[in-house]
């Protein structure tokens, strides 16, 4: 197992901001990210840190199995679960990846996670994620905001998956790295000549 959960925190968070009690957001009074509307009975005025992350944990990072899909794609599935619902992220990570989009990430989304090469897969979920933001109504008033969200989350998501951590899923190895040193190996028991 691993987990990238405070590292994709961290980027929800930065993109999220403190408290904010927009009239026109429909989430209305909201801190890091956290809305009264979704938490009732949540303090959102004296919101912590550590609550902020044991809600994302409990019902966003969980539920789109952040610690089990490869680095980059679980951030890629977890902002988007928060800013646009856990099922509309899972299903775009899933739809990327090719596999059948139900919105609940099992074992053959993991399976396809673990197979596919990150960058595509990210570019991929990212612009489906964009395209329906802008079908909202309030992408005139959010759209630029959103866009640089959604951009920001790409990158560093592609950054993550070129990362290799301990206990973290490693992007495969190209072939042409094993072709060329099949190569080499031959050359030199054959004298160089192909």
């Amino acid at each position: 197992m691993k987990s990238n959960f405070d590292r994709c925190l961290a980027e929800v968070l930065r993109h999220e901001g403190g408290y904010v009690n927009d009239p026109h957001d429909p989430g209305g009074e909201t801190n890091m990210g956290i809305s009264k509307r979704s938490y009732p009975n949540e303090n959102i005025k004296s919101m912590t840190r550590a609550r902020a992350a044991e809600i994302y944990r409990r019902d966003y990072w969980n539920p789109v199995r952040g610690d089990d899909l490869p680095a980059g794609m679980d951030l890629v599935a977890f902002d988007a679960a928060v800013n646009s619902g856990v099922s509309r992220g899972a299903k775009w990570l899933q739809s990327a990846l090719g596999v059948p989009a139900d919105g609940k990430i099992g074992p053959a989304t993991l399976a396809a996670a673990r197979a596919a090469h990150p960058e595509a897969v990210i570019d991929r979920a990212t612009g489906a994620r964009l395209a329906w933001l802008r079908t909202l109504k309030t992408w005139g008033r959010y759209g630029k905001g959103w866009t640089r969200r959604v951009e920001s989350v790409r990158e560093e998501a592609i950054a993550m998956s070129k990362v290799t951590t301990p206990n973290a899923t490693k992007p495969a190895a190209p072939s042409v790295g094993i072709i060329a040193a099949l190569l080499a190996l031959f050359k030199s028991m054959f004298g160089g000549k192909s």
